[in-house]
């Protein structure tokens, strides 16, 4: 073929190709609808995020590539305590729920939803927000606060600070923490907000971030009063959200007591000397609660938090929730499925400078499973197809679900793991024509 005849040619095919892409672009553009949604399963929660314990003890699984099927319709989370075939002990009280701060699992429960009064685990959301002022530099651990009348006469346990006294945030934080001290908690409230109202609008607040669908806050303490509830699994979620976010303030919570003004308070949570692993969290007590305990261990870099309410007595509370933190450590595997360099799934991409991607997440997907079942997780994938360049590195275009036995754990989204740049016009036209046979 001369040159004249060549160049002739070549105009003729790009013609061909735009025409072609005139007459696709309508089917195209139908074609590419996204997956039908599927209902995450709560509270793990609003996307990946990090182990609050060293990654690297868990167990890894290496289960094959996710199925790329229509995932099922997940209707509620399937609590894997369920599928194990060791019942969950009997323990005194009037509702309780173990979770695995890693995969941010609940593994198991006893009227998880019931609605109930607090009391001194309240405090859990108030040093939450008084870590995120630190952490904001609205505080700081050195500066001194102010006791106000308001704190100073603040009823129940308290810190024993006196009125008009200078005390710095360091102190009155291990007397919230450590003593349960009310006047300690209204002074940091007062530090933050100005006020504790203000101060209790930016729990609540933080309580919607979080998703605690049942709490309201009416005051920092736990004080008693009609419009202060929650439940279980909310304070479950809302110390998981604790221990990850704040990971440098969890050593105020393993003190064993705390000396101020010359009293000597001992910290209330026993197992703080009855198993070394435990390293929280906090202690709560009223006529209408009874007796309440949010512990937390932390063993062989795995994190397990337990909330157990309405217990009769002190020691009822203690010996409940180590009896929940041995079940749930020795008869469940907390392991790692996927991560940035494991997808769940190579995905066939089209008009793009590549042929495939990887979906998955940035951040480590771990799950928990009853012993010894890791490998027989089953991933099924589903996401937006066909999956058209460009695409960007953590774009969400699906879900992944995550089955034992039939029945769906947890679910996290697919995102990109590579950027996937457009690629060439007679490159785009080419995958246009081969979609019409896809």
């Amino acid at each position: 073929m001369t040159y004249p005849l060549l160049c002739g040619a070549l105009r003729r095919s790009s013609c061909l190709a735009a025409a072609a892409a005139l007459v696709l672009a309508p089917t195209l553009a139908s074609a590419q609808k996204p997956s039908a949604a599927i209902p995450a399963a709560a509270p793990a929660m609003a996307g990946a995020a990090a182990p609050a314990a060293a990654p690297a003890a868990p167990a890894t699984s290496t289960p094959a590539p996710a199925a790329v099927t229509p995932a099922p319709v997940v209707n509620s989370a399937v609590m894997v305590g369920d599928l194990s075939n060791v019942p969950a002990p009997t323990v005194d009280a009037k509702a309780w729920v173990t979770l695995d701060a890693t995969s941010g699992q609940i593994v198991g429960a006893l009227n998880p939803d019931e609605k109930i009064e607090p009391a001194s685990l309240t405090k859990l959301m108030s040093a939450y927000v008084v870590f995120d002022a630190l952490d904001n530099k609205r505080l700081t651990l050195q500066q001194t606060v102010n006791i106000s009348e308001k704190a100073w006469r603040t009823g129940g346990s308290r810190m024993f600070v006196k009125l008009n006294s200078q005390v710095s945030v360091d102190d009155l934080l291990q007397g919230l923490i450590v003593q349960s001290g009310n006047d300690a908690t209204v002074a940091l409230a007062e530090a933050v907000a100005g006020s504790e109202s203000a101060f209790v609008a930016l729990m609540n607040q933080e309580a919607a971030r979080m998703g605690l669908k049942d709490t309201h806050f009416a005051n920092s303490t736990g004080l008693p009063d009609p419009t202060h509830l929650t439940t279980v699994r909310d304070i479950a979620i809302l110390s998981m959200h604790l221990v990850r976010d704040h990971p440098q303030y969890v050593h105020y919570y393993a003190e064993k007591e705390f000396t101020y003004n010359k009293i000597k308070q001992h910290n209330r949570n026993r197992l703080l000397w009855a198993d070394p692993t435990v390293d929280g969290l906090k202690t709560g007590h009223t006529k209408a609660a009874g007796y309440c305990l949010v512990a937390t261990a932390l063993r062989n870099g795995r994190r397990v938090v337990s909330v157990l309410v309405g217990a009769d007595t002190d020691s009822a509370r203690s010996s409940g929730s180590l009896k929940l933190l041995n079940w749930t450590y020795q008869n469940f595997d907390t392991v790692k499925l996927f991560d940035a360099q494991h997808p769940a799934v190579q995905a066939k991409v089209w008009e793009g400078t590549v042929d495939t991607v990887g979906l998955g997440q940035a951040q480590p997907l771990w799950i928990t499973v009853p012993r010894g079942q890791g490998p027989q997780i089953k991933p099924v994938a589903q996401y937006t197809q066909p999956l058209i360049a460009p695409l960007k590195i953590g774009q969400k275009v699906g879900t992944v679900s995550l089955s034992l036995d039939g029945r769906v754990l947890r679910q996290a989204p697919l995102t990109v793991l590579a950027d996937v740049p457009q690629a060439g016009f007679v490159s785009r036209m080419y995958d246009k024509i081969r979609l019409m046979f896809h």
